[in-house]
């Protein structure tokens, strides 16, 4: 079944970009959650990434987060493209850098559409491009003493 979009509310919205950032101060779930609000929104998802205890097999301990200073412009473009090809009535993404311990906050993505699975597939595509092509790298630290230093995160 083909969606049709004759009233305003299954369209994009006028400025759907509502925050985006790249902090070095801990991250607010309900800051980005509250961001994306839009009473013409049917589905909003919310994704949040943690720092996790391990990696490939290695206990971590720890982590920096780094970018370059084209960032956040990198940022800006990756959000635009998915309210170009979704009907996104509200976005959000903040991303962490700095030291972070196991269990802290490290990326906030949020996408308010008209229909859940827009909301799914656009938030999905959000974080997907965001780690692929913004220009933040994580530092690793494990516990048997060794670090990585993983590409874009």
């Amino acid at each position: 079944m083909a969606l049709t979009y004759d009233h305003p509310g299954e369209q994009t919205a006028r400025d759907p970009i509502r925050l985006l950032d790249i902090r070095d101060t801990p991250l607010s779930v309900d800051e980005v959650f509250r961001a994306v609000g839009d009473d013409a929104a049917g589905g909003t998802t919310l994704f949040v990434g943690t720092v996790r205890d391990h990696d490939g097999g290695q206990d971590v301990d720890g982590l920096g987060y780094s970018c370059h200073p084209s960032a956040a412009e990198e940022l800006r473009r990756v959000a635009e493209k998915v309210v170009a090809d979704f009907p996104v009535r509200a976005l959000a993404a903040v991303h962490r850098v700095g030291e972070l311990r196991v269990g802290d906050i490290a990326v906030v993505v949020a996408v308010s559409c008209p229909h859940r699975a827009e909301a799914f597939a656009a938030s999905r595509k959000l974080i997907d491009d965001l780690k692929h092509e913004v220009p933040i790298w994580k530092h690793q630290r494990f516990s048997d003493g060794t670090e990585e230093w993983v590409g874009a995160c």
